[in-house]
């Protein structure tokens, strides 16, 4: 069974489902879409169901 990922460009924003394959292809070249650099902060694990894990599926409040 492949580890599946959710990448999210950090520059365009672009969500899409990687394996680890893709995952590290992203980390050398950048986001697929725009280029951008892509950090391991920009992937998460997802879980059984395909919902990503670790959250609200908010982003954090940036004290506004």
């Amino acid at each position: 069974m492949l580890t599946t990922v959710q990448f999210t460009c950090s520059d365009c924003a672009q969500t899409i489902e990687v394996n680890e394959e893709m995952r590290e292809t992203i980390l050398e070249a950048g986001c697929p879409v725009c280029t951008a650099a892509a950090s391991d902060g920009d992937f998460e694990a997802e879980d059984g169901d395909g919902a990503v894990d670790g959250g609200s599926g908010g982003e954090a409040s940036s004290g506004r």
